[in-house]
């Protein structure tokens, strides 16, 4: 089972007078980043709002916003007057710039971020707990659609290694007409500058033994093999968080494609070496989402 690192998670809960919203936006990432967007009276639990989402979704780049909404008038307020005078100063100068009328201003100063604010900086055990169940239920969301994405990345990542496997196939059928073009095109180039009756035959066999084998690619494709086996036995693992494992792989199949495509010295199998680097670099790219 695989999970993608990107997804969206969302859950809302009215508890009273009290809303709480909680969204969370995930992308790739090498580890784990978010940047948390939270109301004031969140912030002696930050760290635990952090650790509860690291716990889950493990690695990714995170947007996420944790609100909590008063409804009603069951705490007193807070009027950051200063705050106020401030954005007045600059709807005011917008407002003359754009020559615009400016309306109900205090209407307007009321309902901007920060300008009115609970009176207690902090929310009880009760509420917080009504949070941790609001962001329980945004990151298990998010997870599910982590899983849904998975499930498309398993099936390309399964049909680009075999598609390596098919060319890898195709390589092994002309490797042993290589091999005799290659000793034919020695044969004849000795013939033709030294002359067949010269050639001592015993030497011949040696020389050519020698340079096949500095041109022998038959370990390349075992190797190949073993490590397409072995990706896809990776993807069979229960545990879903093995993007950097498969990564680590697909550098090993990479390495021994571009070795057979060196030393084949072959147009033809470098045609289905090109393929097979092809194929690779498309599931690079989608091994980069997985968690």
């Amino acid at each position: 089972m695989l999970k993608s690192m990107t997804g969206f998670g969302r859950a809302e809960s009215t508890r009273g007078e009290t809303t709480i919203v909680v969204e969370i936006k995930s992308l790739n990432g090498k580890q784990f980043e978010v940047n948390l967007k939270f109301s004031p009276l969140l912030k002696p639990y930050e760290f635990d709002i952090r650790s509860q989402m690291q716990q889950v979704l493990q690695r990714g780049t995170l947007d996420a916003t944790v609100n909590v909404r008063q409804n009603g008038a069951t705490r007193p307020v807070v009027i950051n007057t200063d705050l106020a005078k401030y954005y007045y100063q600059s709807i005011t100068m917008l407002a003359n710039q754009l020559e615009l009328p400016q309306g109900d201003m205090l209407n307007i100063l009321m309902k901007l971020p920060e300008v009115v604010t609970p009176a207690t900086e902090q929310i009880t055990e009760g509420e917080w707990k009504d949070v941790e169940e609001v962001l329980q239920a945004a990151l298990q969301d998010l997870d599910m659609h982590r899983q849904d994405e998975g499930i498309m990345l398993e099936a390309d990542l399964i049909q680009r290694i075999e598609n390596i496997e098919t060319y890898m196939g195709k390589v092994k059928e002309l490797d042993p007409l290589r091999k005799d073009r290659i000793r034919q095109r020695l044969e004849g180039l000795l013939a033709e500058h030294v002359g067949k009756e010269n050639v001592d035959s015993n030497r011949l066999e040696q020389e050519l033994i020698f340079y096949l084998e500095k041109l022998d690619i038959s370990e390349e494709l075992s190797r190949l093999e073993n490590h397409c086996r072995y990706f896809k036995e990776i993807l069979k693992e229960a545990d879903p968080a093995k993007g950097k494992k498969l990564g680590f792989v697909l550098q090993e199949v990479g390495r021994e494609i571009n070795t057979t495509g060196s030393k084949a010295n072959d147009a033809g199998i470098q045609q289905w070496v090109v393929l097979m680097k092809d194929e690779l670099e498309k599931a690079k790219e989608q091994v980069l989402n997985v968690l």
